[in-house]
């Protein structure tokens, strides 16, 4: 899945920053559910490989979409 994006340097400046600000939300959120969903399909010994329990995969998407930015 892609994120969206605006491609168009002309209109970029054009952009509200209320605009951006959704936009940036919405792709957070999308990475973030991305994320948990992928784990949530691993095996308990999947999991255990990559050192993580079920109960630490809100956490880990968590991180993962919003501490990276």
């Amino acid at each position: 899945m892609g994120t969206f994006t605006l491609t168009n340097p002309a209109t970029a400046h054009h952009s509200a920053p209320w605009l951006t600000d959704i936009m940036t939300r919405f792709n957070r959120y999308r990475l973030y559910r991305q994320t948990y969903n992928e784990l949530s399909a691993l095996d308990a010994r999947q999991l255990d490989d990559l050192g993580l329990t079920r109960s630490m995969l809100k956490r880990v998407a968590y991180q993962a979409a919003y501490d990276a930015a």
